[in-house]
């Protein structure tokens, strides 16, 4: 695992504005990297902090990078990360380095570097947020246990189907319609069977999301080269916030093989990619849902995984109906739940995407699948209620109507540490499309 160093010291402080807020997202401690775009410019990198965006571009111009974390900066300072991803993760680690040296209150180079900041900061409230990384492969897992048995209509002290105690079970995804935060997503046409039998094409009636996380592929493997479980860490860039919307009327009727136009219609993602270093200091035991789980086969068993491969990061969901954006209400919250509710970790993940020798690639994405815990306000979909979302204003949501507005937070906190966020994974439901047939 990644050794803590002095970029996570919960004392540093920096003279960016809005970055020793306590409430904030983008503390010095956390420095995210993600794709902006300003004032005309074309997509370019950069890193948050505070209110403010760091232009990799401009503080190359301005000399502020050399060395490794010059050449790292120059990988970053294109239209995607990917280029950043394929250095591996010591080359970011030197980058968010010089950039804690460069922005911290106490720094040597404070008083040159300060003056400079208007040629290097971008305001975030200036900047369009833009897709951070050519998703080549997209890979979505099943690893909440909780979710499991309850979208089986099973109560949680259920045996699981036995294939889900032995490894983190995933299918291949869409990677091409992934897409950033803010954009819209539209509720799909598809084919679905109706309560009568009869078979039907036509708007979704049964729109849902899905609250997952998801982490994104440094260096890759060669084909035929899987990756060791203890290796596996080494290979992890960074995390995001991810929705996997899902079409639960489609995926009913169509999962023979599995699901495939039920989840392919949008997958969104939160456009700052939060480094595994950044990390480092909310690693916690792998979750055992049940003390009857079966011992894990060798190549995805490592007792430092074990003790140190699940991630302590609170997730939280809120829902703003149509009705609540007219009359100016407030999102609701309706799941409140935490990464460590995973019973399988990233690191295994890798090792069994990899063990029969796939070649994983810089910038692939994988999903956490649905991230549920044991108590009800921890359900990561509203496929897992067993009675329709009661709303504050007394709406009633069975699953999504057009309009509705999902959005998604996450944050990382633990004693002495400085609490890092994700920003926001947020998008509208808009109407389907006019189709053949609807």
């Amino acid at each position: 695992m990644i050794a803590l160093n002095e970029t996570h010291d919960p004392a540093r402080r920096s003279w960016a504005p809005g970055s020793n807020d306590p409430h904030g997202d983008f503390p010095i401690q956390n420095l995210p990297f993600g794709v902006f775009r300003s004032a005309g410019r074309e997509a370019r990198g950069g890193v948050a902090i505070g209110s403010s965006i760091f232009d990799l571009g401009a503080g190359l111009e301005l000399g502020l990078f050399t060395s490794v974390a010059g050449s790292a900066a120059r990988a970053a300072s294109g239209s995607t990360l990917n280029a950043l991803m394929a250095l591996g993760t010591g080359a970011a680690s030197a980058l968010r380095a010089r950039l804690s040296d460069l922005l911290r209150e106490d720094g040597p180079e404070r008083r040159h570097v300060e003056v400079l900041a208007d040629r290097f900061l971008v305001p975030m409230a200036a900047a369009e947020m833009l897709l951070p990384v050519n998703v080549r492969n997209f890979t979505d897992f099943m690893t909440s246990s909780y979710h499991v048995l309850r979208v089986t209509g099973r109560p949680l002290d259920a045996p699981l189907p036995p294939v889900v105690c032995h490894m983190p079970v995933a299918y291949h995804s869409r990677a091409s319609s992934v897409r950033v935060s803010g954009e819209a997503v539209r509720r799909p046409n598809g084919q679905f069977k109706q309560r009568d039998g009869a078979v039907q094409f036509g708007p979704s009636r049964a729109l849902d999301f899905e609250l997952e996380f998801g982490a994104f592929i440094a260096q890759g493997n060669e084909l035929g080269s899987p990756i060791a479980i203890d290796a596996a860490p080494a290979h992890i860039f960074g995390y995001c916030l991810l929705n996997d919307w899902s079409a639960r009327d489609i995926q009913s009727w169509e999962s023979m093989l599995g699901p495939f136009l039920s989840k392919s219609l949008s997958t969104t993602i939160s456009p700052w990619v939060v480094t595994a270093e950044a990390l480092a200091p909310f690693h916690t035991p792998v979750h055992v849902p049940r003390p009857d789980w079966p011992e894990t086969l060798p190549h995805l068993n490592s007792q430092q995984d074990r003790a140190e491969g699940g991630l302590d990061v609170e997730l939280e969901v809120s829902l703003q109906t149509a009705r609540m954006q007219e009359t100016g209400e407030p999102a609701a919250r309706v799941a409140l739940t935490n990464v460590r509710y995973l019973c399988w970790s990233f690191a295994q993940m890798i090792a069994h995407h990899s063990s029969n020798g796939c070649n994983l690639q810089s910038g692939d994405l994988l999903a956490s699948g649905t991230v549920s815990g044991p108590t009800d306000d921890t359900r990561g979909c509203l496929m897992e209620y067993t009675e329709p979302l009661r709303l504050p204003n007394g709406e009633m949501r069975r699953y999504l109507e057009d309009g509705d507005q999902v959005i998604f937070r996450g944050r990382a906190r633990r004693e002495g540490c400085a609490a890092i966020g994700f920003g926001e994974c947020r998008a509208q439901v808009a109407p389907a499309p006019p189709g053949p047939g609807t």
